[in-house]
């Protein structure tokens, strides 16, 4: 039980001992660890792990080597990993399979097993450090702070990592003194509005009685991962910053609120904040001072609009979740009608930085408006998928590119949605713009929560407008008619003009309709729901007006206005496309191409599902698109 200062301060020095220990080999052990991250988890990371402890016990090897988990590397597009200190060899890719192998080369006979290294595209060159590999080069980890290093379900490893000296120096300066070391830092929420968070604590500070703080863990847009990987990769710092925000405005309890969709990271936390009361850094009287702060646990059904932080809070409360008018904010009337502030994971986890290393520190990344660091899902038509963390101000041309790895296949880019459902697409023009929040604003897009999906030349971007809208359709509470009406009704426009139907009047209702959600929708799922529509009119008009003149998608993509072909003079006659036609589409034709011994096949367009199956299985690629 840790009951003051000095006993923190011994007990995170021990703790650092030993982790230094680890990574340095100076206890004279081997430490294998793997990813527990949710993506790696499921390509049998668990399974993994558990048949390499079994093979080290049966060697007798249990002694002097450990095998342990940690959060997510971030890397996910070359998982599940394993990492061997002190060496800090790092293996990707890796199989059951590749366990005996690991041990018997590396582990027993100190040989690097070079075909599970990770090979820089440009170089051609093997890469053992995950350091020297251009994924991580350009990251800054803030608040993905001890992911893919520390034991997530162990405390005494996030200690020794720095857990608790933020709230312990918080409480040494003081409640006002905390805010101002926020405030002068600039941190922005990382949940979407970028709101200044020293702001909106300030605003609940004044007076005393019930006061809560609430982590948004709610991350329901499309590709993200962010929060997620944030509370299984290190769960002890998401609670530290709440109970510093919880200190700051002088709350007694706090709310996480994660989607049960979530069950590592819930079991996580619930772990955490078990032996955080154990440890005595919950609870009543925090390192002998007078704070006392609990932290509880609330699951939600997977609502996107409780997202929205008074949606949250009904949710909370056991009421529907739906948007409530504001003002009042929840700063000053929230959950339970009382002061509250809403802060999400990545904000949080942020916050034990800046009262650890001080503002000074965190003000060193960034740009004027937007200071520190931000995390990013990157996803969609990108070679190096994963989760990363960069400096505010960093391009997207370096994110795509430099981290990112470009785009796979040689494929051109075309687009990259930020923001989700709530953002917009930025185009080539847009790559050497820098990431923050007031110039993906001013391009027509938004920071958001972080997702980032990049397109290639095979996306069709008036199909892209239509997949957010019926992620939005679905998702609206329904409360507020603009919302619920006006974007069912863009709905059925996009279906119209992908499906051949549509005319130019109906891109006019598009942005008419557009406007009414922005300006009377209650609450920012509305009011922000058709930015991909109209960011998609703005930068690729062209293509809805193909699909409306030509009656053709230019992607090939939208199924009413494409058709497969057979080449007759590629094909071959060989039947696999035939045999593979599920509705027998598919047929022979009286013509046999010149140097071929049987005929070619063509396709009845008024038979064809459009179902792909037949280029699929042709291997001379005979078949296409158009």
């Amino acid at each position: 039980m840790i009951k003051s200062f000095d006993e923190l301060k011994k007990t995170q020095a021990d703790c650092t001992a030993c982790l230094d220990a680890k990574f340095s080999g100076e206890d004279g052990k081997r430490h294998v660890v793997f990813c527990g991250g949710t993506g790696c988890l499921s390509s049998d990371s668990a399974a993994i792990r558990e048949k390499f402890a079994a093979i080290i016990k049966e060697k007798g090897l249990d002694d002097k080597v450990t095998v342990n988990q940690v959060g997510c590397f971030g890397f996910c597009s070359q998982g599940p990993f394993c990492k061997i200190f002190p060496e800090n060899t790092l293996y990707r890719m890796v199989k059951l399979e590749d366990v005996e192998e690991i041990i018997e080369k590396d582990i027993i006979g100190h040989e690097v097993v070079e075909r599970l290294l990770y090979v820089d595209p440009a170089t051609q060159q093997k890469v053992a450090k995950q350091e020297e590999i251009t994924f991580y080069k350009k990251q800054v980890r803030v608040a993905l702070h001890g992911c893919g290093q520390i034991d997530p379900e162990n405390l005494k490893e996030a200690l020794g990592a720095g857990a608790f000296k933020g709230l312990a120096r918080a409480l040494e300066i003081g409640r006002d003194a905390t805010i101002k070391e926020v405030l002068d830092s600039g941190l922005r929420g990382r949940g979407g509005a970028g709101f200044p968070t020293g702001r909106k604590w300030s605003f609940a500070a004044p007076g005393d009685g019930d006061k809560y703080i609430v982590c948004n863990g709610d991350e329901g847009d499309p590709g993200a991962f962010m929060d997620r990987s944030i509370l299984e990769g290190n769960p002890v710092a998401v609670i530290e910053g709440m109970a510093i925000a919880a200190y700051a405005i002088g709350a007694k309890n706090g709310y996480f609120y994660v989607r049960a969709e979530y069950p590592i990271a819930v079991a996580r936390l619930k772990l955490a904040i078990k032996e955080l009361e154990e440890a005595g850094l919950l609870g009543d009287n925090i390192m002998g001072t007078d704070f006392s702060f609990r932290a509880h646990i609330r699951l939600g059904a997977g609502a996107f609009v409780c997202g929205e932080e008074t949606a949250l809070l009904n949710s909370i409360e056991g009421q529907r979740g739906m948007p409530r008018p504001r003002p009042p904010f929840p700063a000053v009337k929230g959950l339970w009608g009382c002061p509250t502030c809403v802060n999400n994971v990545e904000t949080l986890a942020t916050v034990p930085f800046i009262l650890r290393e001080g503002a000074s520190e965190f003000v060193k990344y960034g740009t004027e408006g937007s200071k520190g660091t931000k995390v990013f899902a990157l996803g969609g038509k990108i070679n190096n998928v994963g989760l990363v963390e960069v400096p505010m101000g960093t391009t997207l041309r370096e994110l795509i590119y430099d981290i990112g790895g470009g785009i796979p296949n040689g494929k051109k880019f075309k687009a990259i949605q930020t923001g989700g459902p709530s953002g917009g697409c930025l185009t080539e023009k847009d790559l050497d713009t820098e990431i923050d929040f007031d110039t993906l604003k001013a391009r027509g897009s938004m920071m958001g929560s972080g997702g980032a999906i990049v397109m290639d030349e095979d996306n069709c971007m008036v199909d892209v407008a239509k997949f957010y809208m019926e992620f939005i359709v679905d998702e609206s509470c329904g409360k507020c008619s603009p919302c619920r009406i006006g974007t069912k009704r863009m709905l059925e426009i996009l279906y119209k003009i992908t499906s051949g139907k549509g005319t130019m009047e109906d891109l006019d209702k598009l942005n008419e309709i557009a406007s009414i959600c922005q300006n009377n929708s209650l609450c920012a799922l509305g009011q922000t729901a058709a930015n991909p529509i109209l960011s998609t009119l703005k930068q690729f008009r062209d293509e809805y007006i193909a699909h409306i003149v030509d009656k053709k998608c230019p992607a090939h993509v939208c199924k009413s206005l494409m058709q497969y072909k057979i080449d007759k003079e590629k094909c071959i006659g060989c039947g696999l496309c035939e045999r593979q036609c599920p509705v027998g589409a598919i047929s022979k034709t009286d013509y046999t191409p010149e140097g071929h011994k049987l005929p070619s096949r063509e396709i009845d367009p008024e038979k064809c599902i459009k179902c792909g199956l037949c280029q699929a299985s042709c291997k001379i690629k005979a078949i296409d698109k158009e």
